[in-house]
């Protein structure tokens, strides 16, 4: 997947919010892309855009996202519906909201399935059905029960269930582990990570939790502001981060051996987007902003076998 000079906007009363701006951007076929970065920075909203799944006001005001070559922003809204699910697949954040509580486990399922897959009986999407929950380790009891009756771990290899029942190429989990408790987030990590080998995924990675990137992601953007501030090899990142946002979002991290005086945090505050800084959207928390990062927006530029957009590399 490629995507080229994607902009979305969300016109509101006191403006227009640039929720990603003029972002380009390569998925490689068979990875982990780990997409990190603060609150409010466009991460989901990129995942959202994929699948073109925006919400009113939002928007994509410009640029081509290019799936095997189509784009999807152009694409018709029934060559779209064919796409989501069966080629496109998502997690959502919280399972509770994203299943349907007046219908049982079953009927999720079914449903998906004869959406897609012409033909199909029934039966046989039931039993579909109860092989994926089996190889996630969940009883085909369960499919008669309602999603309040599980628990948040059980509710989130639903979630996957369904995302993988119809062998899609591509997985964007969006913050799939935020409800999830420690030793639950674990098990979902270990499970995730089986099933890419499994099914041969591509899966996005969208999170604040710079651990699960870490675990699972081949690379990781790092994204600013609406922007792409950084992009590499997963251990490159984490062994000498090169853009000034993603050095201070390391550096953030609680240290668990316990030797240092006190956290250490980043100065400022993410940026208002209706009304974003001139030039580098970073510089006004840049410990190293020269004058040029305060008048022009610096592009992305190739270093160390990474992508950067930052004026100290050119």
């Amino acid at each position: 997947m490629e995507i080229e000079h994607l902009s979305v906007h969300f016109p509101i009363n006191i403006g227009t919010v640039r929720a990603v701006d003029d972002v380009n951007w390569e998925l490689r076929q068979g990875e982990v892309m780990g997409l990190v970065g603060e609150s409010g920075c466009g991460k989901s909203t990129l995942g959202f855009s994929i699948l073109r799944l925006l919400r009113p006001p939002g928007k994509i005001v410009q640029g081509r996202i290019l799936y095997k070559g189509r784009d999807i922003v152009r694409m018709p809204e029934r060559e779209i519906l064919e796409l989501r699910g069966k080629r496109i697949a998502m997690i959502f954040q919280d399972p509770l909201t994203s299943l349907n509580p007046l219908f049982r486990i079953d009927q999720h399922f079914i449903e998906t399935l004869l959406a897609h897959e012409k033909g199909l009986t029934r039966k046989d999407a039931y039993r579909r059905a109860e092989e994926m929950l089996e190889s996630l380790g969940i009883s085909p009891e369960k499919l008669t029960e309602y999603p309040h009756q599980l628990s948040g771990g059980m509710r989130q290899r639903i979630m996957i269930g369904l995302g993988l029942i119809l062998g899609p190429d591509l997985l964007i989990a969006d913050e799939p582990t935020t409800a999830l408790d420690v030793i639950v987030e674990a098990q979902f990590l270990d499970l995730l990570a089986d099933l890419q080998k499994r099914y041969h995924l591509t899966i996005i990675l969208i999170t604040h939790n710079l651990g699960n990137v870490a675990q699972l992601a081949d690379r990781i953007t790092v994204m600013y502001g609406g922007s792409i501030a950084e992009v590499g090899e997963a251990g490159d990142i984490f062994e000498n981060p090169l853009h000034p946002y993603t050095q201070g979002l390391l550096a953030s991290i609680p240290n668990i051996k316990l030797d240092q005086p006190k956290l250490k945090t980043m100065p400022g505050s993410p940026p208002d987007l209706v009304d974003p800084p001139q030039g580098c959207v970073f510089h006004p928390r840049c410990p190293h902003a020269m004058e040029v990062c305060r008048v022009k927006k610096p592009g992305l530029v190739k270093k160390n076998g990474r992508l950067i957009s930052c004026w100290l590399y050119g």
